[in-house]
């Protein structure tokens, strides 16, 4: 029998589809100070696979993303609205993204002297 080790979080039903296919699923429950710093692995690794996915599978990869993100919010102690709140002032004062300026260098300018 070959092991394939994953070490990593997993939706809740994962194990149950796993085992349903044949397969058995080793699997523990993560203490609370251990979530969330899985949690933010995990927003990782779906931003990465977001990155790599094709255009017909972007949806899929927004949507765990967004399932990620979401239990990251909550885990935090913050609501969506407080969320969306921080990025409406983010975006007032600092822009958004829609300009689509990419910041290529930056360097010190002279004092002048007088």
């Amino acid at each position: 029998m070959h092991e394939k080790r994953h070490r990593k979080l997993v939706r809740d039903r994962v194990p149950a589809i796993i085992r349903s296919k044949g397969e058995e699923a080793q699997t523990t429950v993560l203490a609370p100070a251990e979530f969330t710093p899985a949690l933010l692995d995990k927003l990782v690794e779906e931003s990465v696979e977001l990155r790599m996915a094709p255009t017909r599978g972007q949806l899929d990869e927004l949507a765990d993303v967004w399932e990620v993100l979401t239990t990251v919010v909550t885990e935090l102690g913050f609501t969506l609205d407080e969320v969306e709140q921080a990025a409406s002032f983010k975006r007032i004062v600092r822009g958004g993204f829609s300009e689509r300026v990419w910041l290529e260098s930056t360097s010190e300018v002279p004092a002048v002297r007088n």
